[in-house]
Formats: structure tokens, sequence, C-alpha cells
């Protein structure tokens, strides 16, 4: 008997460990199938950047750091953006407009829409080198919004009334306890007027169109990928492939070495993009669409 345990012990054991370590080594197994890579390492240096900008734009922390990072770095040679994002907030959405704008100053980039491409992401693209859309994306929706929730009728249903002290007549304008007044809607369309003029003078700066003109590619159009070449908001239309062989041709590369975004990054972007935009569902904010 004792024989025989010792010729299964070895089995017991093993079995023992990864009933007691099981959730360890499910973790570690997750870890390496995130981390482990899909080819062999390239030895050759990274000389052309991807750079993703996708979801509703409400924090350009990351996407501004990656432009930046591509500018300073003097192995590479161009930058593809590629876009899918129904646009978002407007101060994060000019940040990335502005980064671009540096970045094109000593290299290329090319803004390529897989998707949709309107209001704040347009926004993001307009200093690119060149705008390239694929014939299926939608592009446009040059506005800008703020909307909330009159939510009056519901609380005097359930017994909530709200109470607040402020200084300053317009301190409580867009909140949703109660309908808003003529004078807080003037207030309002002060700030969304300027913004619709800024938004619609860098476009048309950037695009070589004129102010006056604005009605026509601007108003709020959405437009199909050839409708807006036409209006002069894109360049050309094509698919990834030939976006980034335009990269490649304006950067003049030799051997093209494309960036390969870190897995984790890309799970954890995703995360993050997703909670921010269940978050800013729930908060009035000036945006543009």
């Amino acid at each position: 008997m004792n024989f025989i345990k010792k010729i299964f012990y070895p089995i017991g054991a093993t079995l023992k460990y990864i009933q007691e370590h099981f959730k360890a080594m499910l973790f570690v197994l997750l870890l390496f199938l995130i981390f482990a890579p899909t080819e062999e390492a390239n030895l050759n240096p990274v000389n052309l950047q991807e750079i993703k900008l996708v979801g509703p734009i409400f924090d350009a922390t990351d996407v501004v750091q990656k432009i930046d990072k591509a500018r300073e770095n003097p192995n590479i040679r161009g930058v593809l953006l590629d876009v899918n994002s129904p646009g978002g907030a407007v101060a994060p959405s000019v940040e990335i407009a502005y980064a671009i704008k540096r970045l094109k100053e000593v290299k290329p980039v090319i803004v390529y829409a897989s998707g949709t491409l309107a209001s704040g992401s347009y926004y993001a693209s307009i200093w690119a080198s060149e705008i390239m859309v694929n014939p299926g994306s939608m592009v446009g929706s040059i506005g800008v919004v703020m909307q909330g929730a009159d939510v009056s009728e519901l609380m005097s249903k359930i017994g909530i009334k709200s109470q607040s002290v402020q200084a300053g007549k317009y301190k409580k304008v867009g909140t949703g306890d109660r309908a808003w007044t003529k004078y807080e809607v003037d207030e309002l369309n002060k700030v969304i007027y300027g913004t619709y003029d800024m938004f619609t003078k860098d476009v048309a700066d950037a695009r070589g169109l004129k102010f006056k003109n604005r009605d026509e590619f601007a108003n709020a159009h959405i437009f199909t990928a050839s409708q807006a070449k036409d209006v002069g908001l894109i360049d050309s239309l094509g698919v990834k492939y030939d976006a980034k062989k335009k990269v490649q041709a304006l950067s003049g590369v030799a051997f093209p070495e494309w960036s390969k975004e870190d897995k984790f990054d890309k799970l954890m972007k995703k995360l993050a993009a997703e909670a921010s935009a269940s978050i800013h569902m729930y908060f009035p904010e000036l945006t543009l669409r």
C-alpha cells in the first residue's frame, strides 16, 4: 500500500496544488495571453505610427500624449490617426486638433476615418496633412449642442423638491429641476453660438473654405463620404490599406515598420472609454455633434 502511495504521490500533490492555486494560475494564464507576442520580434526600428481615436471624446489625455510623443520621436517619420468617433466634449476635441496641428508642422499625419468622422472627431482631424475616408463612413455634423432633462414633473410625483443657495443670476443655468427660463436659454445660446463660430472658423481656416459659406459644409449637415468630398471637408476616399500607403509615401521611408498597440493598453483604454461614456450620460455638457 505504501509503495502504491509513493507512486501516485506526485500526481496527487500536483492536483492538490492546482486546486489550491486555481485562481492564481488563471490570472497568470490571462496575463500570458495578453502579453504573449503573436509573432517573432522585429529587429527593424518602428518608423511609422498608428494612433486610434475611437468612441466618444471626453478625455483627450491619452491620444494627445501619443501624438506629442510621435512628434518628438525622431524615429517616427509619419503618423496615421484612425478615427471612428461620433464626437464629444468641446475642450478635449480642441486639444486633439491642436496636437495634430503641432505634429503636422514636423512630419506628415493622415487622418483615416474607418467609421464615423463627425462633430468633435471631425474638429480633432481638421489640421491633418490629408483626411481620407472609408467610402461607407458618415462625415460632418458640424454643430454644437447643450441638453438636459426637465425632471420637475417626476420630482413632484415622487415628492422630491430641490433647494439651493447661489450668488449670480445665471448660477443655476442648465439645472434639470425646472424648465429653463428665457434669460437662461439666451445665456446658453450665447455660449452655443460662440462655440459654433469658433468651430466653423477653424474648419474654414484649416480646410481652405469660405467662412461665409459655412451653411453649406456645417450647420450640422450629415454627409456621405463622397458628399463630404464635394463640399471640401475631406480630401479622398479609400480604405485603410490606401491610408497606410499614403503615409508611407509622404514620409519617404524605404522600409516601413508600423507600431503595434500593446494588448493590455488596448484593453484598459476600451474599459476606460466605456466608463467615461457612462458617466457623461448623466451630466449635461457642451458637446460637439
